[in-house]
């Protein structure tokens, strides 16, 4: 690893002052100083947001639950609040990684890394969640750009995610068993907003899919998800897994994630 100036401020303001020069945010680092340890990434300065007390917790405001972005993935997951309004998303942060993974990553830090296959981009995007910054807010729609890609600007911090509950939601993902990250992984809601369908780990970034989101607004079911030939353009192909593969995971696993939903 390079060496790196390490900086811990206790405010958001302090956080955007320490960030001059050659610097990056640090939230749980369960991304970033693995790529620092095998010299793939390096910066001249650490600024590590665990320390700002306003960007952890979870509260409920109205109809939406509102988690701090360096809230970690295990806080999510047995919060009785994310649990009675969104199970789904309690359940995703439960599936993701290990139990250190789980302890260390936050919810802020895997949103900016926006792995192409993360969990809670697919959460984000498959609840119409609203990213929440010093500076503004961004639905998730418009949020994830492309491939580790976001639409942050430099020097933005995210400081929370507000989540709407839902009527219906689950999240299936078929998991590479190496990374536990999803070769496949499907998020599927019904709620006053409609039929969304978010799918992460088969392309570069989370994406909508349209055709199962239109088969499921007629038929909320998983044969109707199952139905689906999704098109193999842009899908991932590599030693885990072919397009065609991934393709037809896809509405696999949204007719499980639809199962699941139904049987709240």
């Amino acid at each position: 690893m390079y060496t790196f100036d390490y900086q811990r401020p206790a405010s958001v303001a302090d956080a955007k002052t320490a960030l001059a020069g050659d610097a990056r945010f640090l939230a749980g680092g369960q991304s970033l100083i693995q790529a620092m340890k095998l010299r793939l990434s390096m910066s001249e300065r650490l600024v590590d947001l665990g320390g700002i007390a306003d960007l952890k917790g979870i509260k409920v405001d109205g109809n939406n639950v509102v988690i701090g972005a360096t809230t970690t993935h295990a806080s999510v997951a047995s919060n009785a609040d994310v649990k009675r309004l969104i199970p789904a998303l309690a359940e995703l942060a439960g599936g993701i990684g290990d139990p250190m993974v789980r302890n260390m990553g936050t919810l802020g830090g895997s949103v900016a890394n926006a792995d192409p296959a993360a969990c809670y981009p697919a959460g984000l995007v498959g609840l119409g969640a609203t990213v929440h910054t010093n500076q503004r807010t961004i639905a998730a729609d418009a949020f994830f750009t492309g491939l580790y890609e976001t639409a942050l600007k430099a020097g933005e911090i995210i400081t929370a995610v507000s989540f709407p509950a839902t009527q219906k939601a689950a999240y299936i993902k078929f998991k590479q068993p190496a990374s536990r990250f999803a070769l496949v992984g499907v998020f599927v809601s019904q709620g006053a907003g409609g039929v969304r369908v978010a799918v992460t780990g088969a392309k570069g970034s989370v994406f909508r899919a349209a055709d199962i989101e239109a088969a499921l607004a007629t038929s909320f079911t998983p044969e109707a998800a199952k139905a689906v030939k999704v098109a193999t353009t842009d899908i991932n192909s590599d030693m885990h897994g072919t397009a065609a593969y991934r393709a037809a995971m896809i509405s696999v696993m949204a007719s499980r994630a639809v199962a699941a939903a139904n049987a709240r």
